[in-house]
Parts: C-alpha cells; structure tokens; sequence
C-alpha cells in the first residue's frame, strides 16, 4: 500500500525534522521513518473503518426514528438498503480488517461529530439518492456507493481532514493518497472471497522498504556532497537564500539518482518536481526542475551518473 511517492515524501518530512532538530542518530532517524510508515498503514484501516461507522450511525437514526412517540409511515417501514450494503457486511466480517483495529486499538468513538456530519452529507448527495430508489441493486452497486463516497465527500471534508491531523501527527498530509489506497481496496473486493478477502498489505514487497531505509541513509551520509553540487550549480544564488525544503528536497533527489541506476532519470526528476509543488514555495517546481536538469547534464557528461536499463520479459 505504501508505495513510493508516500515514501519520498515521508523521507523528506523526516530529514527535515532532523536537520532542524539536535541530537538524533542515524538509527534514530531510520526508526522515525518506519514508525511513521506504520501510522500512515493505521490511518488505511481507520478510514476503512468510517465505513462501518457511518453505517452503524444510520441504523441507529433509523431505530430512533421507529421509536418516536408518533412515527411516520416512512418512521416504520424506512429504506434500509444502505444498512443493508452487502460490501458492508462483507468487510464487517473480514478476519483481517477486525484482528487489526482489535489489536492496533483504532476507533471512532470520540468522534460521533464527524460520523454525524459525513452522514449528513452522504443522504443530501445525488448519487446517494439514485442508489436509494434503484430497482434492484448488485454487489457492484453496494461497491460503487462507497467509492462514491469516499471520492466525493470524505476526500473533500474539511472537518474529517482537520480531525485526522489533530488524532495523530503522522496523519498530517496523508488522507489524500490513503483514500486513494481504500478506494483501490473497494474495487478488489470480490463477494466470493467472503471473510477472507485481502487488504492491502504495508509494502507491495521488501524491495520497497529497503528502498526508503536505502534513500533515508543515502541522504544522510552523502548530504554535503550532494549540498557543494547544488551550491555549484546555484552560484547565482546565495545558498541560505535559497528555500531550505527546495535544498532539502533536491539532496533527496540526487541521492536517488546516484544510488538507484534502475529508476529512470525523467521518473526521479519528475517525483520530486511535483513534491516541490506541494511541499515548498509556488516557484519551487521550476526552480528545482532548472537546477536538477543542469546537474543531470554534467553528471552524464562526467560518466557520474550510470543507469540500468532493465528489460522484462
């Protein structure tokens, strides 16, 4: 699940507290890194979990409803097709969704606000009200209904956002690509899998953490050298002029262009002009992609810069 953009940008939030702090050992730093890994990977389940909640919110404000001291028709025979979601039921009951809020101890229940508010605007959306009065609904449609809501009203909730951050720091900055990862999750469901359908895992494979542990040390050994380059080639500059997280971000960069000669030059450079964009100054992009591509050109001509071009089969 955690795939390589969240690492580079993990990477470079984790040196810049670093940088910025005292006292911190390599180890300490590597540790840092995989911890924060490990909350990103909770915030997946957490979220998955709204699913559950916000579920168990409308039947509860159905059963309300029934009990009113004079109910509506609607109050006694209400549309339960919602609660009914058979995609709900089905993660529910998933052995491994449940053994990991058991033993990682994730819940909502200080935060019955936001499962109110984000149900709320679930029954106030179009789509929410086409799934409603369909004539008959599939498996598909129970998927569908989710995936929905997660891209168009979690995604975009700004109190959900604000709560995530203030629940844990590492969640900062995380909701985004981690709602990408569920919504990934609810297109694989498959109704035969029952009980036994799989989540994503932390890593698509070892490779991936050795990568992140591989750049995070890289950086830290190498982080001079990398600097007196980028001073060269920024004379026009002076360098603590220049934005500390556009230094930063193009240390992380070059260590992944010396260390790793089977990821392409245009991907590295590509990766972190868009972190710049996001993490730094609105000029930031532009700057870096100038300065990145001028050192890119004197590398190749020095024969510094080596890549493998890999081949599949």
């Amino acid at each position: 699940m955690i795939n390589r953009i969240l690492l580079r940008i993990k990477i470079i939030q984790i040196l810049y507290a670093f940088y910025k702090g005292e006292g911190k050992t390599t180890l300490m730093v590597e540790k840092e890194l995989f911890h924060s890994i490990e909350k990103t990977y909770d915030l997946y389940y957490h979220l998955l979990n709204l699913i559950i909640q916000i579920t168990g919110y409308a039947a509860s404000r159905i059963e309300s409803k029934k009990n009113k001291l004079r109910p509506s028709p609607e109050d006694i025979n209400p549309n339960t097709r919602f609660i009914d979601n058979s995609f709900v039921a089905q993660l529910r009951a998933n052995i491994q969704f449940v053994n990991y809020l058991t033993q990682h101890k994730l819940s909502w229940v200080n935060h019955s606000e936001i499962i109110k508010e984000l149900y709320d605007e679930i029954i106030e959306c179009d789509f929410y009200q086409e799934y409603m009065t369909l004539d008959k609904v599939e498996y598909q449609d129970d998927k569908e209904v989710w995936r929905k809501i997660f891209k168009r009203v979690i995604l975009q909730n700004e109190s959900l956002d604000n709560s995530i951050e203030d629940q844990n720091i590492f969640w900062t900055d995380d909701i985004e690509i981690v709602v990408s990862f569920i919504i990934k999750t609810i297109k694989r469901f498959e109704l035969e899998s029952g009980t036994k359908q799989t989540l994503m895992p932390m890593f698509k494979d070892e490779e991936d953490a050795e990568f992140a542990r591989k750049l995070l040390h890289g950086v830290i050994k190498n982080g001079n050298t990398y600097r007196d380059i980028i001073d060269k080639h920024t004379q026009n500059w002076e360098l603590d002029r220049i934005a500390f997280m556009d230094i930063l971000i193009m240390e992380v960069a070059l260590s992944e262009l010396m260390d790793f000669p089977t990821i392409p030059v245009n991907v590295t450079l590509n990766e972190y002009i868009e972190i710049a964009k996001n993490y730094s100054t609105d000029k930031s992009g532009i700057f870096i992609n100038g300065v990145l591509d001028n050192i890119v050109g004197e590398l190749k001509k020095e024969n510094k810069l080596i890549k493998v071009v890999m081949f599949t089969k």
